[in-house]
């Protein structure tokens, strides 16, 4: 029997990455929050890989933390091993990523949530979502408990709908063995909600003690540490190797000789896998030509004996599976204790939300995650934090927030998905920002933790010391420009070794910087007023010295396409009956409804010349309404 168990401001349906960030956002907004998820051992839980970060995947967690966020301050508590990636690049492709010791992180965010104030944590499976008379949202449970909600959050990850598929086996599930949500796609489709296959995979699990280590690869952590959160204070220390294994001719050969027995080729899994994340039998398929394919054996745990094998993804049958593991250097023993899989799921087609994540035609209903067709718990948890923001600013009865592409990795991750959807899984790069320079990690929070401030998500300490940073960055540029170096043998010598001009008058300190071959460190013993401060001081100023008329160029850009981002369309704009769009562009604007002019420029089919109908109609429309005045 159905009964009435509890009302909300905000609703969050799911405990993943998505669900996290979402329902502490709402709730540290002062909003009554509830969390529900299948299974309460499955929070926070890392299905597929024990990591955080990455290329661009590091940008999206600084940008979480400097806006308020709980991952990167997670990811720091309970990290293994800490590299930055693409050190070999320009700034700003430079991307963190950890290896972390998933059950301590899935324990710590399980944690906070039972600790947050204004929320509760409840185990349910929700089975139906309905809008009732006044507006709110009623869901229902497997047991008949019915809640109400003022606002919705669907954060579902892989859950909904889930299906596990091993070669011929196949069974419904969610990752890690639990309990999918069975009854809730029924629900959304009533409702009117357009909602797709996708499918995605993760590798096996193996004994540590069955590998062997002789011959690979070693993989070490960077020194000194760099934590993702600019709350972490103190020395931290890597605790694991990682290492690295290839596969080879015969890995390849026993792959394709059972190439039919996957789902993937067979037709069983009818979901769109991810493009930038194939699994090893489609690498093996698609890049035929090339010998091997690398692997990396990384621990998923100080207090386990499990292995995981990135970048070894399949639905290959178990048997086949355990064959090729065998065939690799390291793995010739290896004792398989969780065999790969793929799993399909049920999502919603993002192009039906706006930009701060609610569906356009539902009211108080928003998406986050795996739910809106990305991949990633970064991604999610990106997300999770502005659906959560938004939901809980929509109770409030306050204006809502919405990055844009020049602001921030978030922004562009939302516009990408909300502007020009996604067919498979989609995967945040840095190739993907146009603004990339300006976008660095190292700036995240000059960027976005004013913004976060104002929402109310930044405490006083941290924007205490957040103002003490841009302080000491603002003297550091000031210094550089006022400080004049003498010429001297040490320095001619020091830019002879780096191949630059020599000097022979006084130069400021910032002209040497700005030369490619030098830096703060090689110039280090010749600086006589260096100050005694954080070194990621140093290293923002540096870029900014370094790149600054590329720096300016993007500006100037961001301020043309921010004119564009103002030239607001109106909602209930019929664009079959402007005259001069073409058949192409009419379909794909009603479709997206774009609120800008700039939005509807990035939508894939419309043409420049669309966007000056388009603008010439927002002036007629101004015109004609002044007149009516």
């Amino acid at each position: 029997m159905k009964f009435l168990a509890g009302e909300f401001d905000v609703a969050v349906i799911g405990a993943g990455h998505a669900g996290i960030e979402a329902g502490l956002a709402a709730a540290r907004l002062g909003c009554k929050t509830a969390v529900f998820t299948i299974n309460l051992d499955a929070v926070g839980n890392c299905p597929c890989n024990p990591s955080i970060g990455g290329t661009a995947k590091g940008h999206l967690v600084r940008e979480i933390d400097a806006l308020g966020g709980e991952m990167g301050k997670a990811a720091d508590e309970c990290f293994l091993q800490s590299r930055m990636l693409n050190r070999g690049k320009g700034p700003a492709v430079h991307s963190l990523r950890v290896q972390i010791d998933r059950r301590k992180y899935s324990a710590r965010m399980k944690h906070t949530l039972e600790l947050q104030e204004n929320l509760e944590l409840r185990q349910a499976e929700i089975t139906a979502l309905e809008q009732a008379e006044d507006g709110r949202w009623l869901l229902t449970t497997r047991l008949e408990a019915q809640y109400l909600a003022k606002t919705v959050v669907l954060a579902t990850g892989t859950y909904l709908g889930g299906k596990i598929y091993v070669g011929d086996v196949s069974y419904e599930s969610g990752p890690d063995g639990m309990f999918p949500s069975k009854f809730l796609p029924d629900s959304l489709e009533k409702i009117g909600m357009q909602i797709r296959r996708f499918k995605t995979g993760t590798p096996a699990r193996v004994l540590k003690s069955s590998i062997d280590f002789d011959g690979l690869e070693e993989q070490s952590g960077d020194e000194p540490v760099v934590p993702f959160s600019y709350d972490t204070d103190g020395k931290m220390e890597n605790k694991v190797k990682c290492y690295i294994s290839w596969t080879n001719e015969n890995t390849k050969k026993i792959i394709l000789d059972n190439i039919h027995r996957s789902p993937m080729y067979s037709g069983k899994i009818e979901g769109v896998g991810p493009r930038y994340c194939p699994s090893i039998e489609d690498k093996i398929v698609r890049f035929a030509d090339k010998p091997r394919h690398q692997l990396f054996i990384e621990p998923c745990g100080l207090d386990t004996e499990e292995m995981y094998l990135q970048g070894m993804s399949s639905s290959l049958p178990e048997d086949v599976q355990i064959d090729f593991y065998h065939s690799i250097k390291g793995l010739e023993n290896c004792i398989v204790m969780r065999p790969a899989y793929a799993i399909e799921y049920f999502c919603a087609d993002p192009i039906q939300m706006n930009q701060t994540l609610e569906f356009r035609d539902f009211q108080g209903l928003y998406g986050a995650g795996q739910f809106n067709g990305s991949s990633g718990y970064e991604e999610a948890a990106a997300q999770g934090l502005v659906a959560g923001i938004n939901a809980a600013l929509k109770v409030s009865g306050k204006a809502p927030l919405m990055l844009d592409r020049a602001s921030s990795y978030i922004g562009t991750l939302i516009d990408d998905l909300v502007t020009k959807g996604c067919n498979d899984p989609y995967r945040m790069m840095t190739s993907r920002s146009e603004y990339r320079l300006i976008l660095r990690q190292d700036n995240a929070d000059t960027r976005l933790t004013p913004i976060g401030r104002e929402i109310g998500l930044i405490t006083d300490d941290r924007w205490e010391r957040f103002n003490e940073k841009q302080q000491l960055i603002r003297s550091e540029m000031e210094r550089v420009r006022k400080t004049v170096i003498s010429p001297c043998d040490r320095l001619n010598e020091i830019l002879r070794e780096r191949n630059t001009s020599e000097v022979n008058t006084g130069i400021r300190l910032i002209d040497l910087l700005k030369r490619p071959e030098l830096g703060y460190d090689v110039l280090k013993e010749i600086d006589s007023t260096r100050p005694s401060i954080d070194e990621n001081i140093f290293e923002q100023v540096e870029v900014e010295i370094k790149y600054d008329g590329y720096i300016k160029r993007q500006l100037t850009v961001i301020e043309q396409v921010r004119r564009l981002e103002k030239k607001h369309l109106p909602t209930d704009i019929d664009y079959e009956k402007i005259d001069g769009l073409r058949l192409e562009a009419r379909e794909k604007l009603n479709k997206v409804r774009p609120e800008n002019i700039g939005q509807a420029s990035r939508i894939s089919g419309v043409s420049p010349a669309d966007i000056s109908v388009l603008v010439i109609y927002l002036s007629t429309l101004k015109n004609h309404s002044e007149e009516q005045q």
